[in-house]
């Protein structure tokens, strides 16, 4: 189990052969044997001791800020399960392996994107779109047919992604009110309102990647299609891609409901962003998308928390606990 410590005062030491965790008058005591990931935020306490002993059972130790970041790690220097998942990363990087996590991130990508066009097109008899989403399928096709080194594919498939991307957003761009219209992606900055909101939003969804991705005990440094974004979190440039369509969807049903004041957002030197009162409104509905409640890999869970399954079950695949991920 992951053991979090964000109670302000809390505070974590050794007792013997156990932790013992300590809530002001209140105190537990957890075997090390039934942790694997002990998380620190909001002023908790950890002694030396109760760091040396998660070392001895190598359990990884991660500190977060108050915004729930991560910003530190220690883990043992030696070839424990977190070495072992990044050795494994670097091995797959250069194996069929690495090619086919790559398709199957693109393919939940690429199907997500067609749900969502299929569901927002359906409500909309007058227009029809059948040839652009053919194009869609036709694209992932040539991507699923893909074989080789991943080294060598890396350009082709970012192309195709970015290609099925356009088509997608062209499409969105058409189906909100005429003056959010917008020509594609853009960012930094943001050239319409509607890519300020996507922007921001992507950038909450990109911490709470890493965030799983940390905790699982995946390096975010060492990815597989973005692998030579050097100092750069390319495994989370790598692991987003599924899940932006938790920003997608809210993004597009605020706008096309007309739900976005001109009071979000501002214009700025060659492109907008969102300002502090877009920031609060779109985090509230952000979070109440994030908490729906969802049936995912047998369990009730809230729609945010695929990130965290996903990202624990990709690392145990790698560690060989999982046959598949």
């Amino acid at each position: 189990m992951e053991l979090y410590l964000n109670t302000y005062g809390t505070y974590l030491h050794k007792r013997g052969d156990m932790f013992e965790v300590r809530i002001e008058d209140e105190t537990q005591r957890i075997s090390p044997k039934r942790i694997s990931c002990i998380v620190i935020s909001n002023a908790a306490q950890i002694t030396t001791d109760a760091i040396q002993l998660a070392l001895e059972y190598n359990i990884d130790i991660v500190f977060l800020d108050k915004f729930g970041n991560p910003y530190g790690r220690v883990w043992l220097p030696k070839l424990g399960s977190t070495t072992y998942i990044r050795r494994k990363l670097l091995e797959i990087y250069q194996q069929d392996e690495g090619l086919q996590f790559v398709k199957s991130w693109l393919n939940r990508k690429t199907d997500n994107q067609l749900r969502f066009l299929k569901e927002i097109i359906k409500k909309r008899p007058s227009v029809n779109f059948d040839d652009q989403i053919d194009e869609i399928v036709r694209l992932r096709a040539i991507l699923n047919t893909m074989n080789g080194q991943l080294s060598d594919l890396a350009n082709k498939i970012l192309g195709i992604e970015g290609n099925i991307s356009r088509i997608y957003f062209k499409i969105i761009s058409l189906l909100i009110p005429d003056r959010y219209s917008f020509s594609g992606r853009s960012s930094r900055p943001a050239k319409d309102p509607f890519n300020a909101f996507l922007n921001y939003g992507y950038g909450v969804l990109y911490s709470k990647v890493e965030k799983a991705l940390i905790i699982a005990g995946l390096d975010p440094y060492i990815g597989l299609l973005h692998s030579d974004n050097y100092n750069k979190k390319s495994l989370v440039y790598d692991f987003i891609e599924p899940y932006r369509i938790f920003i997608d969807e809210p993004v597009f049903y605020l706008f096309s409901r007309r739900q976005i004041k001109g009071t979000y957002y501002d214009e700025i030197k060659n492109g907008y962003t969102i300002n502090d009162e877009g920031k609060k409104f779109f985090i509230i509905n952000l979070l109440e998308h994030f908490d729906k409640r969802i049936k995912y890999r047998g369990r009730n869970t809230a729609l945010i928390d695929q990130l965290k399954i996903d990202a624990h079950a990709f690392a145990n695949f790698l560690i060989g606990k999982r046959k598949e991920f």
